[in-house]
């Protein structure tokens, strides 16, 4: 053995890189300003494509130019792949308020933190409906207040609902929906039993899903952030009818997550 080589017997001696601090995940800041930059992106594209695309005339020859249900329910699902992809590796991609709630009743996110992102997704939120509040300003005349008069795609139900379902309709649907999306998420996005390379796409899909079936019965919630964001622009008869859209969400998200965690990842001996 040369005199150069260490000896097997002595432990070996610590190198700099031993000292070197661990590297450390996003901080504090960025994870609200990924939360923020979501929601912005989520509301700004469902909402946006409900005001300005879904009925947007006919052509010439009699042609629909809107996107309808389904152009917006696509919108909404899109911005959620996108957000997903593009910040969820900072901030775990919440976007929603009952989404935040309910993963920290299943055990995944830290309740101390709950409330940072949620107000970081009510901001992100009311930012994008204020950004296209502005962009109605500078629409053709009686553009904004058709808008804001049609509840600037605000959430509803009764007489704000787009089908006329009532209240009991809205709040089944918003706390099974709710619960539904978040049971999906749980599962794809499980470390060991999901897919999270695929998450933002199932998500996305979901979402889309989620709204395909119930944007006739109250606009489609299932998110306390985007229901604030439309109604403080949607007047009066939005805002009497918005504890529905902060409060079952919320009920739905924390049902999912608890029912997953008793279910799924119940600690066993």
């Amino acid at each position: 053995m040369s005199t150069h080589d260490p000896d097997p017997e002595k432990p070996a001696q610590p190198t700099p890189l031993d000292h070197a601090p661990a590297p450390s995940g996003p901080g504090t800041g960025a994870k609200l300003a990924a939360e923020l930059l979501g929601t912005f992106l989520l509301v700004f594209g469902g909402v946006g494509s409900a005001l300005l695309a879904a009925n947007f005339g006919v052509s010439d020859n009699g042609t629909s130019l809107g996107i309808g249900f389904v152009g917006v329910s696509l919108a909404f699902g899109l911005t959620v792949v996108a957000g997903a992809y593009a910040w969820g590796p900072i901030s775990g991609g919440h976007f929603n308020p009952a989404i935040t709630l309910g993963l920290a009743a299943a055990g995944r996110f830290a309740w101390k933190d709950a409330a940072g992102y949620i107000v970081a997704q009510v901001v992100g939120g009311v930012v994008a409906t204020t950004v296209l509040f502005v962009i109605g300003l500078a629409g053709p005349d009686g553009w904004l207040a058709k808008a804001q008069s049609g509840g600037f795609a605000s959430n509803g139900f009764g007489e704000q609902s787009p089908g006329g379902f009532g209240l009991g309709a809205a709040i089944i649907v918003e706390v099974v929906l709710t619960a539904v999306f978040l049971f999906v998420i749980l599962g794809v996005t499980h470390t060991t039993r999901g897919t999270p390379a695929m998450a933002g796409l199932v998500i996305g899909l979901t979402l889309t899903l989620i709204h395909l079936i119930s944007i006739p019965v109250d606009n489609t919630s299932v998110n306390p952030a985007r229901s604030i964001a439309a109604a403080i622009y949607g007047g009066v008869p939005a805002l009497s009818q918005l504890w529905v859209f902060i409060v079952f969400p919320i009920v739905g998200g924390l049902i999912a997550g608890l029912v997953h965690r008793a279910l799924f990842d119940r600690k066993t001996a």
